[in-house]
């Protein structure tokens, strides 16, 4: 059997990275390999600290390396990055993705390039986002930044729709053949906003912007690892990004019901194969 292998963070506690992203691909029935960059205790937006430690590049290749001993790497269907903990990540999954590229050519690399948010700013090490920009996203077949991260790595600011559109166009000639814009901040709406550009066309999917006392961490990565579920599972671009919009606000409604803040994967796991709501695409 094919399946994913999905090198982000990992936190014990919550869901984040890893922990937000494995779940949701295996509900959708699918094999998932991590790899972790990062083992912390919990995410980093406890006022209380957290604690771990970042895997050295070297234990990252050394897993996969052991991976490919044992005949795994012509398994998989795909690769999702999030999350690194170091700029030499960044080469060390270049490497990984060339093998695994060369042992099974259909491969899809979905690259999650995670650099922050206009409110935090840069929340990378240092040299992790230039790294990004001029190595991993231009690899991806696949790219799925917020309107932070498209920004930067097209050069383009976002103020409308028509930025936006043209913008995962300019980061479509730069490599990746789809591009899935998570947040669109700079859109004027009442309604949390993603786009997808494929080859097609460009696909605008809204959900109602629910308010959290504290926002809840791992969205991001939810987001991701449902789309490259869809797709893996042999759903078309439209559909799956469909999916992945109806999926994750029911997760989002939850973790709202709930009164928690961490995700609530386990309780909304439902909806990953069945969402409850139904918001249409707008073919642009």
């Amino acid at each position: 059997m094919k399946g994913i292998l999905s090198i982000q963070s990992h936190v014990t506690y919550g869901h984040a990275g890893n922990s937000a992203a494995v779940f949701p691909m295996q509900r959708m029935g699918l094999e998932v390999w991590p790899i972790h960059t990062v083992h912390f205790s919990n995410h980093t937006q406890y006022g209380q600290g957290w604690t771990g430690e970042t895997v050295s590049s070297e234990a990252i290749e050394t897993v996969f390396a052991g991976m490919e001993k044992i005949g795994v790497s012509g398994r998989i269907a795909a690769i999702v990055t999030g999350y690194l903990g170091d700029a030499s990540h960044c080469d060390a999954i270049a490497r990984i993705i060339k093998a695994t590229k060369k042992a099974n050519p259909d491969c899809l690399y979905l690259c999650d390039p995670v650099m922050g948010n206009p409110e935090k700013g840069c929340i990378v090490s240092d040299g992790v986002a230039e790294s990004l920009v001029g190595t991993l996203m231009p690899m991806a077949d696949i790219l799925a930044p917020n309107q932070f991260e498209l920004s930067r790595f097209t050069g383009q600011e976002i103020h409308s729709m028509e930025d936006a559109i043209a913008a995962c166009k300019k980061a479509q000639e730069l490599g990746p053949k789809l591009v899935l814009a998570k947040h669109l901040h700079g859109i004027k709406s009442e309604n949390f906003s993603m786009l997808l550009a494929a080859e097609e066309a460009c696909y605008l999917a809204q959900r109602p912007h629910l308010s959290f006392e504290r926002e809840p961490v791992g969205v991001g990565d939810m987001i991701s690892a449902t789309f490259l579920a869809g797709l893996v599972n042999g759903t078309s671009a439209a559909d799956a990004f469909a999916h992945c919009n109806n999926a994750v606000f029911g997760i989002l409604e939850e973790t709202k019901a709930s009164g928690e803040w961490e995700l609530q994967l386990i309780a909304g796991q439902k909806h990953f194969e069945a969402p409850t709501n139904q918001f249409a695409l707008k073919q642009l």
